[in-house]
């Protein structure tokens, strides 16, 4: 294997263990601290930035998760009061969520925390690695996207 695929398999292999570890601390946590899932958090994180209400669809598409996915994790919030589904009147064949008031204050505790854990999990890396790593992530994020548009390389 060539030097630089070594590198890249390398690179990809330490994007994967790294992000293991965040998603299983923080996991636990909010699962220990306010008995609940990433999922849950993640939906509601979703509806936090639109205040407006999402589209179940529109939902998925954030999460990149199936509509009955959604669709489950939605009926569960709702049964605990934290989100409210409506059918908007121009289109009966949809539904709109949103946070509810308990939910956004419930969000607003938990996103907090999730803040604090992130930086505690971090903070063996300094902060200028800490910089430089983002971009470097962002560029390969980038990069990634540019080479997945094109034709895949074939080998026989």
């Amino acid at each position: 294997m060539a030097e630089p695929s070594r590198t890249h398999l390398r690179l990809w292999l330490r994007l994967l263990a790294a992000t293991n570890e965040m998603e299983r601390a923080l996991r636990r946590r909010l699962r220990d601290e306010f008995g609940t899932t990433l999922p849950r958090f993640d939906v509601m994180a979703a509806l936090d930035r639109a205040p407006g209400g999402l589209s179940m669809s529109e939902l998925s598409r954030r999460l990149m998760v199936t509509n009955g996915n959604t669709t489950v994790l939605v009926a569960a919030l709702e049964k605990d009061g934290l989100v409210q589904r409506s059918v908007p009147a121009s289109d009966r064949r949809s539904f709109m969520v949103e946070l509810t008031d308990a939910g956004r204050e419930a969000f607003a505790r938990m996103a907090e925390m999730h803040s604090e854990w992130v930086s505690e999990l971090l903070s063996g890396v300094d902060l200028a690695s800490a910089r430089e790593l983002s971009q470097g992530l962002h560029d390969a994020r980038l990069a990634i996207q540019a080479s997945a548009s094109r034709e895949p390389t074939m080998r026989r």
